[in-house]
């Protein structure tokens, strides 16, 4: 079969895509990034939440629609949304074929074979069957690739789908990380991204948090030059993880702390395990503790009952903590979730004002962070050549692939994708820099 397999949502939920296009082509199959010659399209979901089921949902139906011409084409279902809804799918939009639940994904290649008939195909294993690992292609461009060390979350938050959808926390055997981090190594890859639900939880369904000793593995790694996390739960910041950031070379200074609000009530109501002492303790001593290091986070505006004042109490914090990075999300109401079925919800109108309102703030943060670095050179890695500018895209160790802004530089010097590169920044906007690349950095 030709296939096209379309990943929509994280970057964990892309590894696990990585893992069944794997399968498929191991088994003989071939991959197409064009819809139109496929004999089956594979849709693997986000639905996490409202914006993101909807994006899906339009995914699959442009996918159906291909039948029209070519009335054999099978769609397939995966995800998160088929594992959230399962049996719905196959109600409300009859021209899927299958429906691939998270704990089925390893049966991936038997269920495409067996779509022969007319009867759609329905497949929900435990979804503690989802593979921590395995073979994977590795769909990024080659000098960076995420590496998944744990799946599913125990902190429970009220506010958040992903233990219903994925499980209770399970972490990755280190040896088994460590394993693929050198495969990846070995086929180019030069900026490791680590992902779970909660990173420096790691570890600690086995009754041991062991993040720490999973960077001391990584950091041996040849071939790696760095290494980024991705989200860190503030009240999971100790002294030790500290350590751990400021001594291995390869750790780059850069942090997601997912806090989602400052109000000690709101945080409470959303069971945040943390109150706003321990998010500022997090805060002060990453940024005492790690020189340089660039922080970003998440926020939620419009959480059931949150007031006139909480509210105006997150705009003074996003004012005064000065994040480097920062994105705010309208609060969504996921079914079976504790928050949706708490009173006092806001309406849709306000909360969108009120997150529209703090990304308003924190561009005049950000564009102030990003014009202090004019002048300054910075160690970056090349991700190639922009199709719209035709300038080269480069990334400082403060910037995520995939997620934070660009570093641009003119085209008149060739640059090599993959490489890094000595760049002074001449000129700034919002949350990208331009300069020119100085020298090549010699390994």
């Amino acid at each position: 079969m030709v296939i096209a397999l379309i990943s929509l949502g994280c970057p964990k939920n892309q590894v696990d895509a990585d893992v069944m296009c794997h399968a498929l082509l191991e088994r003989g199959h071939t991959t197409t990034a064009d819809l139109s010659e496929a004999d089956a399209i594979i849709v693997n979901t986000c639905g996490f939440i409202e914006s993101a089921k909807q994006e899906a949902i339009d995914s699959i139906l442009e996918a159906c629609s291909y039948k029209e011409q070519k009335p054999e084409l099978k769609v397939v279902v995966t995800g998160c949304l088929a594992q959230r809804y399962q049996h719905e799918i196959v109600k409300e939009i009859p021209e899927v074929d299958a429906v691939v639940g998270l704990g089925s994904n390893a049966a991936i290649c038997s269920i495409l074979e067996r779509l022969t008939g007319t009867q759609p195909v329905e497949s929900y294993g435990a979804k503690e069957s989802l593979p921590l690992g395995g073979k994977r292609v590795i769909s990024t461009p080659r000098h960076y690739a995420y590496l998944k060390i744990a799946e599913g979350c125990n902190n429970r938050c009220h506010y958040c789908a992903i233990p219903l959808i994925r499980g209770p926390l399970r972490s990755r055997p280190l040896a088994d990380c460590v394993a693929e981090a050198r495969w990846l190594a070995g086929e180019g890859v030069r900026e490791l991204v680590l992902v779970a639900q909660d990173p420096t939880a790691y570890g600690s369904d086995w009754g041991k948090n062991s993040i720490c000793e999973l960077l001391d593995e990584l950091n041996r790694v040849e071939g790696i030059r760095w290494i980024r996390i991705l989200y860190a739960y503030p009240e999971r910041v100790t002294d030790e993880f500290i350590a751990a950031l400021r001594r291995h070379e390869k750790v780059v200074p850069y942090l997601d702390l997912p806090i989602q609000h400052c109000s000690d009530r709101i945080l409470k109501a959303m069971n945040r395990r943390g109150d706003r002492a321990v998010v500022e303790s997090a805060i002060a001593r990453l940024r005492a503790g790690v020189p340089g290091i660039t922080l970003r986070t998440t926020l939620i505006a419009g959480f059931p009952g949150e007031t006139e004042e909480q509210y105006a109490e997150l705009c003074d914090f996003v004012k005064t903590v000065r994040f480097d990075r920062l994105g705010c999300f309208a609060y969504s109401a996921e079914e079976n979730t504790v928050a949706a079925k708490m009173p006092n919800q806001i309406d849709e109108e306000t909360k969108q004002r009120r997150a529209d309102h703090i990304m308003e703030l924190q561009a005049e943060v950000s564009a102030e962070r990003e014009g202090e670095k004019v002048g300054h050179t910075y160690e970056c890695i090349c991700d190639g050549v922009d199709d719209e500018t035709g300038m080269y895209l480069l990334r400082s160790a403060a910037d995520c692939p995939e997620i934070d802004g660009s570093i641009m530089t003119p085209a008149d010097t060739p640059l090599e994708a993959g490489a890094f590169y000595n760049v002074t920044i001449t000129d700034a906007d919002t949350y990208d820099l331009y300069g020119y690349a100085e020298s090549k950095v010699e390994e």
